[in-house]
């Protein structure tokens, strides 16, 4: 069965400080087994379940740096 996809993103321009809170909360989900992520407008929880596909990216280039981390999984009961 198909489910519809429901999606959120957020962007916004944040300290080192804002992001270590934004990290312990992801890992604060992940040990309660629920990622919950919200705003004003949206809102969406994920139950991480099994193994997880996870995926780590760091680049430099010239002033320019970047870290990317990916999580992404298949829901058990739909494969």
């Amino acid at each position: 069965m198909r489910q519809e996809k429901i999606s959120f993103k957020h962007e916004s321009l944040q300290d080192a400080k804002a992001i270590r809170e934004v990290l312990k909360a992801i890992n604060a989900g992940f040990a309660k087994g629920k990622l919950t992520f919200s705003d004003d407008e949206d809102e969406i929880s994920l139950k991480p379940e099994g193994l997880l596909h996870l995926k780590v990216q760091a680049s430099q280039e010239a002033d320019k740096n970047k870290v990317t981390i990916s999580f992404s999984w298949y829901n058990e009961e739909v494969k």
